[in-house]
């Protein structure tokens, strides 16, 4: 039994935050001891099984502020997760190794005291950074030589997809570590355990018997284009006959927390397009909907919504084709990896009219909608099933420990 500590900034609700659960859940079905620390933890706001005692949390740091007067973000996550590793190490019961993501920059820090470092690296942060002047350019420069610094300083360094494998070596080129990809997967245990709720009672309204609901999964985030989803339901509607369309519900369930802005003023704008659209009593807007929300929506929707573009790999796919619906999503990033474009779904252009499109080829050949669920399925089970994503990361860390013992 190996010890292992898994350090993560914000332990909210998303698909880092999904990643590094189920990571954590893998490694304790094949027997290691894991727990969680971290710098922010609601129990309002994170997945179940953070909260109800399966993986203890502890939380450190929370104290430190995360902007300074609505700027430096960067920085100040810096300085939390730094505090949170300081913790990690100078703790009574120190773990044999660490896993952390999203902030390298504590690496160091953790190598002092910590055997092995594992840093999984879902899409370097300078790239995530929004573009800005000298000032903003210069503040970055000192944080982009750390992350790449840092990241060179882990001992195992996996990447999410061949995609962010190409990302990360064009961004890091003086690293010589060869990061491995290690495909997110889900926990199937949770998708196969969770009572299915009707959609009245999640919506807390009534859909008549025979809805047509597709629905987009995704926090609110202006990254992530949910309008798309908004503007190919509109769309649908000059390419479904009136009676079709009328059944038509699109349910955009995101993550949202209070404390960003961000989620707050995009979550008013998507509801605003809606009403510029005239859609607004077809779209019904869902904000940190539950596990059992999220897993019965999927179970009761026809068609999956997926707009990010260019995203670093995308775990809404998979829950998708766990539970056989096809997707249609954008043609970049992590997706093409996992979606086959005419046999699990489409992969399309970055427009609303693109969407629609397939979106109508589906809801009008039903067969098509089911043979497309089927082969989602299979495609998960043979590629990115829970077993073989245990697998893979069980002998990482158990090829550390024994290197160690070595």
């Amino acid at each position: 039994m190996t010890r292992v500590t898994f350090l993560h900034p914000d332990l909210g609700i998303g698909g880092a935050e999904r990643l590094v659960v189920d990571a954590a859940l893998a490694l304790k079905k094949n027997g290691h001891d894991v727990n969680f620390v971290t710098t922010h933890h609601d129990p309002e706001h994170c997945f179940s099984e953070t909260k109800d005692g399966t993986i203890p949390v502890t939380v450190v740091g929370d104290w430190l502020p995360r902007h300074i007067l609505g700027r430096f973000y960067a920085l100040c996550a810096y300085i939390r997760v730094i505090y949170a590793a300081s913790y990690v190490i100078f703790c009574d019961q120190r773990p044999e190794v660490v896993f952390c993501d999203l902030v390298s920059v504590c690496i160091p820090i953790l190598r002092s005291r910590i055997p092995y470092v594992v840093f999984y690296c879902h899409h370097p942060d300078r790239l995530l950074s929004s573009p800005g002047g000298c000032v903003k350019r210069l503040y970055r420069m000192p944080l982009n030589y750390l992350e790449e610094i840092t990241t060179g300083m882990a001992h195992k360094v996996f990447v999410n997809s061949c995609y962010t494998n190409d990302v990360f070596k064009n961004t890091f080129g003086r690293l010589k570590i060869k990061p491995e990809i290690l495909y997110p997967s889900i926990n199937t245990d949770i998708f196969n355990k969770t009572r299915i709720v009707s959609v009245e009672r999640v919506l807390d309204r009534k859909l008549p018997d025979d809805s047509i609901i597709l629905l987009s999964i995704n926090r609110y985030e202006r990254k992530k284009k949910l309008s798309l989803a908004i503007e190919a339901f509109a769309e649908l509607g000059k390419l479904l006959t009136k009676e079709v369309y009328e059944r038509a519900y699109l349910i955009m369930a995101g993550g949202y927390d209070k404390r960003v802005e961000e989620n707050v003023e995009y979550h008013l704008e998507l509801i605003e397009l809606a009403d510029e659209l005239r859609v607004t009593d077809k779209v019904i807007f869902l904000r940190s909907p539950s596990d059992v929300d999220k897993i019965s929506l999927l179970r009761h929707c026809k068609i999956v919504i997926y707009t990010p573009p260019n995203e670093h790999f995308g775990i809404v796919p998979l829950e998708a084709m766990c539970v056989g619906k096809p997707v249609i999503a954008h043609k970049s990033g992590g997706p093409t990896e996992s979606i086959i474009s005419g046999e699990t779904g489409f992969l399309v252009d970055l427009s609303g009219e693109a969407f629609a499109s397939k979106i109508a080829y589906l809801i009008t050949n039903p067969n098509h909608l089911e043979n497309f669920g089927r082969s989602g399925q299979y495609r998960f089970l043979t590629t990115f099933s829970f077993a073989a994503f245990s697998a893979q990361l069980n002998k990482a860390i158990n090829d550390l420990t024994d290197m160690k013992t070595k």
